[in-house]
């Protein structure tokens, strides 16, 4: 298990992390979310053991982690960190030998990844040579070669088509079923909708929100609901707690105050010929605009 536990970081006067804690179990992967500068990258930062932190501890299976440690870890950063000069074998070589794999090892595990990213003929083309979506599974794959016990992910899908994103997610969800613990993180909601179990969400270092997803959108509460049938925008013009009503085609979204307002709609149009009427659970991303905007 990764322990996070109460971090705090400044860089002079500049509080980068303000009392963060979190778990994450073996074969979980877990959502840190935030604006650009909110602390991600010093989050991964202190649990790689990069830097330390001024208050706090961050463990793994209960240990500190040190560079007997730091080899268990993987990171797939969104920046490309990659030796461009370097053929795809001499690079996997190069991190293969950075985490104590030999040259057997590793060219066991690049023959298995290249095959199953399809870019088997890329094994003596320089990095310089292939596409950015080519080159972030060369970064995945060098990240992921030894079978680390925890991987960091920021931004991973950068670049890459949806055939190609099909293929790492489906590479996520197998190391994931090994046990592998990922720490996910990304600007794109649906991902992490799609990928966490719990996740945390840093404003300028803080957490201001965090728990599993189905929690984070209880405490939202139900804000829309969804109407097709014989209805027009007029049928829910006097319904207390309705606030905004968008005709898309042929249905209705209505912005509503709370959920304590879907019966009283359903009350207003029962009598009308309904085809579909659902109270729509909120997506992350409307979560995280507001409540990144009420923290500001």
């Amino acid at each position: 298990m990764l322990k996070v536990e109460n971090i705090y970081k400044n860089y002079g006067s500049v509080k980068a992390l303000r009392g963060l804690s979190f778990e994450c179990q073996e074969g979980e992967i877990f959502g840190l979310l935030g604006e650009n500068g909110a602390g991600k990258t010093t989050t991964f930062r202190i649990i790689m053991g990069l830097v330390g932190a001024n208050q706090g501890t961050v463990t793994l299976d209960g240990m500190p982690i040190d560079y007997s440690k730091t080899d268990q870890i993987g990171f797939v950063t969104e920046e490309r960190s990659l030796l461009t000069k370097l053929t795809v074998e001499e690079q996997a070589q190069f991190y293969g030998a950075l985490k104590g794999m030999n040259e057997q090892e590793v060219d066991k595990a690049l023959t298995f990844w290249l095959k199953r990213f399809e870019i088997e003929e890329y094994r003596y083309r320089k990095i310089k040579e292939l596409s950015k979506g080519n080159q972030q599974k060369i970064q995945f794959l060098c990240a992921v070669m030894n079978h680390p016990k925890l991987l960091i992910l920021d931004e991973p899908f950068t670049g890459l088509d949806p055939i190609n994103v099909k293929l790492l997610k489906d590479a996520i969800y197998d190391l994931k079923k090994e046990g592998c613990m990922i720490i996910f993180s990304s600007h794109q909601m649906e991902y992490i909708e799609e990928f966490c179990e719990k996740l945390v969400i840093l404003v300028k270092g803080k957490p201001i929100l965090k728990g599993s997803l189905k929690e984070v959108k209880q405490q939202y509460g139900i804000k829309r609901v969804e109407v097709v049938g014989d209805v027009t925008s007029s049928d829910f013009q006097n319904i207390k707690g309705v606030e905004k009503v968008d005709a898309l085609q042929d249905k209705f979204i209505l912005h509503i105050t709370g959920e304590e307002v879907v019966p009283r709609i359903f009350k207003a149009i029962k009598e009308k010929k309904i085809r579909k009427f659902e109270a729509m659970e909120p997506t992350l991303n409307e979560i995280f605009i507001e409540k990144v905007g009420e923290a500001k």
